[in-house]
């Protein structure tokens, strides 16, 4: 019986999975070591590529948000899309932040996914970063957006990410109504973070249930490092919400990925 209620979820995972995956693009020209017409040129492909198979999000820079809207509205598309606001370090002031995060909702994103000025709360600089997640939230909820806060686990320790994963939260559950909270996300990565060789940078099992155990009842983003379908499943099974991953067609078909973030 245990078994058929395991392959039955799988089943349905695999008919659902689609609909978990922020499909994400955030490279720069230079990054990806391409003049901008061309980099743009690949926006367009990932954009496009997200119509068309129907995932939950498009992710991209928030200069190529305009772009996105005009694509998924011409297309009569129930993408949504997100973006990145200071973007990767997070080391930006409040502001700066508030500042894209207006912007990127005046073209159109639906989803704002804040870096958490992780450094500074490693500092110990503890009420600035709360003032961070407040204003933040509050300018994101109150146009109707989802928020996700990105706390960056390849940079923390395991009571790091114990710590800042409960100080989103406990900012929430203080300012918000109940009925906000699934609204607020906790990101595991930016998928940008320079770790030494082959240590994970982005979203492993142990970070995810540190961060499901600690952040509950806000809803958990797992970002950096899925690139397959068996590995997506996984973290569903754990209780994810969101999957961030540059790697969406792969997972969605079952094929192999190259994809580095």
């Amino acid at each position: 019986m245990g078994f058929f209620y395991f392959y039955t979820f799988i089943i349905q995972c695999k008919m659902n999975i689609k609909h978990y995956l922020d499909s994400t693009y955030l490279k720069t020209a230079a990054q990806a070591n391409l003049s901008e017409k061309e980099n743009t040129q690949v926006v367009v492909n990932c954009i496009q590529e997200a119509i068309d198979n129907d995932f939950k999000l498009i992710m991209i820079r928030p200069d190529k948000v305009a772009l996105a809207k005009k694509m998924i509205q011409d297309a009569k598309s129930k993408v949504t899309i997100g973006t990145v606001i200071d973007f990767p370090l997070g080391n930006g002031t409040l502001e700066d932040k508030l500042v894209e995060a207006k912007q990127a909702i005046e073209n159109g994103a639906d989803d704002l996914d804040f870096v958490v000025d992780y450094e500074a709360f490693k500092r110990g600089e503890v009420d600035a970063v709360k003032e961070q997640v407040l204003q933040g939230t509050k300018l994101g909820l109150a146009h109707n957006k989802i928020v996700k806060w990105i706390i960056e686990v390849a940079a923390l320790d395991n009571h790091q990410i114990v710590q800042l994963s409960t100080l989103i939260k406990n900012v929430v559950i203080a300012n918000f109504a109940e009925k906000e909270y699934d609204k607020v996300f906790v990101k595991s990565s930016t998928g940008f973070y320079k770790t030494p060789e082959g240590v994970p940078n982005g979203a492993t099992v142990a970070t995810i249930k540190l961060m499901l155990e600690n952040s509950f009842p806000l809803p958990v983003k797992a970002a950096g490092g899925v690139r397959t379908y068996e590995e997506a499943v996984e973290m569903v099974q754990l209780g994810i919400k969101r999957i961030g991953t540059s790697a969406a067609k792969a997972i969605a078909t079952g094929e192999i990925s190259n994809s580095d973030y």
